[in-house]
């Protein structure tokens, strides 16, 4: 008989997880597979998205995907729609999808690759609260889970767009917190360090040693698992009583000062 009271379980849960084809939302999505939840995979990745549920359903698990780009705002409503007739309900919603589309601010391309930074990381991260906000409300353990980064709790040169969309997805998780905290709806973010994703991959290896030693107290990048452990710990009916909460996981980059 156990000693304690609240569950860590979330076997038979679903959860529907933006940008889930790569990265972080891949790996957030096997692990919550691995616990027994229902995933809802979504990404503009299309064969993504499809390696990514046979993965999960070959392995014994339960998983269908969807495709969608986060800059169509009717498109959103509709997956949303779709997901929870499909899995009859939702408890979990995990807003990560990102772009990064740094750019000086005297760029030519500045405004556009602001629209896209705004809308795909913070737009659309509302948008879909409000449009699985009836299915949360009938869940008996609903979480909203949001991808921020440590980019909202600082700046980088020539990241503006990035930066402001993430210092607006810290401002929407803790805004909707208080919102939504009297009806149980927990709402919470974290703020990945340095990680080995594809938005990352680009680097090139030298320059992401130098930097890790130099900004990170482990003296290294994150593997993308590594946050899904961080993301999956708010989801627990166990963390019930986290809500606004802006989590980074960096390693140990924010607390430096040399």
């Amino acid at each position: 008989m156990p000693l304690s009271e609240l569950s860590r379980s979330i076997k038979g849960h679903t959860a529907l997880i933006t940008g889930a084809a790569s990265g972080i939302g891949k790996a957030t999505a096997l692990l919550l597979a691995d616990m027994g939840a229902q995933i809802a995979v979504v990404d503009i990745d299309t064969k993504g998205i499809d390696s990514l549920v046979q993965t999960i359903n070959s392995a014994g698990g339960k998983a269908h995907g969807w495709t969608l780009d986060l800059m169509a705002p009717t498109a959103i409503k509709d997956v949303a729609s779709e997901v929870t007739v499909y899995f009859k309900g939702l408890d979990i919603l995990i807003n990560n999808a990102g772009v990064s589309l740094f750019t000086a601010i005297d760029s030519d391309d500045y405004e556009d690759k602001w629209q896209r930074s705004i809308q795909v990381m913070l737009t659309a991260q509302a948008q879909l609260v409000r449009a699985v906000l009836p299915a949360l409300r009938a869940s008996s353990c609903p979480r909203v889970v949001n991808t921020a980064s440590t980019e909202g709790l600082g700046a980088t040169s020539y990241g503006s767009t990035y930066t402001v969309a993430k210092h607006g997805v810290i401002g929407l998780t803790r805004a909707l917190a208080v919102e939504l905290g009297p009806e149980g709806i927990t709402v919470n973010c974290v703020c990945p360090g340095p990680t080995s994703t594809g938005m990352t991959q680009a680097i090139p290896d030298q320059d992401k040693i130098v930097f890790a030693k130099r900004r990170t107290a482990l003296k290294r990048y994150a593997d993308p698992e590594e946050i899904a452990h961080g993301i999956v710990n708010f989801t627990l009916p166990s963390s019930s009583f986290m809500t606004g909460v802006a989590l980074p996981i960096d390693g140990g980059l924010t607390i430096r000062n040399a």
